[in-house]
């Protein structure tokens, strides 16, 4: 099993708090998770939001790979209607 610390609840505000020591390596704003069971409670951190890959600067460290030319994309209508809009050259 892992290290063990004691913590004391105290009072802040209306609520009750639980000081947790900083040797637990948890950062300041993390949002913690608590759930009673049968014997106690169980407080453990969310899990954070999953995060994306930025791929941009993936293209140029594959040899071989040849990207299709910007060209050969079709817009959206509604991306040329804003284009146009924003040029003065849309309906009126």
């Amino acid at each position: 099993m892992g290290r063990e610390f004691r913590a004391k609840v105290f009072k802040s505000g209306n609520s009750l708090a639980l000081r947790i020591p900083k040797d637990m390596g948890l950062s300041e704003g993390t949002v913690m998770r608590v759930r009673e069971e049968r014997q106690g409670f169980v407080i453990e951190p969310e899990e954070a939001p999953r995060r994306g890959i930025d791929v941009s600067g993936f293209a140029g460290k594959c040899p071989g790979i040849k990207l299709a030319p910007r060209e050969d994309f079709e817009e959206r209508p509604s991306t040329i209607a804003a284009r146009l809009a924003a040029e003065g050259k849309g309906p009126a």
